[in-house]
């Protein structure tokens, strides 16, 4: 029983395996590559907490070890893919710098949730896999085509600074955001949302596949509705 109780903290840690290959990868420029290990570490993400509450195999160590490893994945490697992206523009310019603020606000992000009893069934400011995936599909898409949209603000000077400095008060903001998690009793407000994201994922992916464009189109359209939704919630509820 206590080596089926190790299955949750095994999966996380291949969660950190993907986020340390992944930043090895951008470092040899190979941003897609990163961006797939990325992909392997939300999955990891996700089965860790699925194989936790079917096993019944909570610990305080696999909680710290979860942040620890999403620090990684979705903290340092999603800033390291936006800094390469500069500097292969920029050539070393002291503003490409600017992204890495991402990983330290990701940690202060880690550390709330972990001592904020408030986002048992949701969330309080935008989720670090959330904004991983916005960095990190972003990359992808101007590393793999330097004449697209994503190529014309990768080249700018100021666009990803700013969207760094967006991205990171997001993450410690007092936002409320929805999480896909199903549980009996929730906000109907909530439900409609979720509803509404899953359209538009839908939508995105359909787009994607006719348009024949890669799949990080899809991903990045995807979390920035899933922003934009909590965001426009947020705005009219007040």
């Amino acid at each position: 029983m206590k080596i089926v109780k190790q299955i949750p903290n095994t999966i996380t840690s291949m969660n950190l395996l993907c986020g340390v290959m992944g930043v090895m990868s951008v470092f040899e420029g190979n941003l897609d590559i990163a961006f797939y290990l990325m992909l392997a570490g939300a999955l990891c993400d996700f089965c860790d907490g699925l194989a936790a509450r079917l096993l019944n195999a909570y610990s305080p160590l696999g909680k710290e070890l979860d942040s620890l490893a999403d620090l990684i994945t979705f903290g340092l490697l999603p800033s390291l893919m936006l800094y390469k992206c500069m500097d292969m523009y920029h050539h070393g310019a002291w503003f490409c710098y600017i992204p890495l603020v991402i990983v330290v606000f990701s940690a202060v992000r880690l550390a709330k949730f972990n001592t904020d009893d408030r986002q048992t069934d949701n969330f309080i400011g935008l989720a670090t896999p959330a904004c991983a995936m916005i960095c990190g599909s972003f990359a992808v898409i101007s590393h793999l085509d330097i004449n697209n949209i994503a190529g014309v603000f990768t080249a700018s000077t100021w666009m990803i600074p700013a969207a760094s400095g967006i991205l990171s008060i997001l993450l410690i903001s007092e936002i409320p955001m929805f999480s896909m998690k199903l549980k009996k009793g929730a906000a109907v407000e909530m439900k409609w949302m979720r509803i509404t994201f899953i359209a538009v994922a839908v939508i995105a992916v359909a787009a994607t596949l006719i348009l024949g464009q890669h799949f990080s189109h899809a991903v990045l359209f995807i979390f920035l509705a899933y922003i934009l939704i909590n965001v426009i919630h947020a705005v009219i509820s007040r």
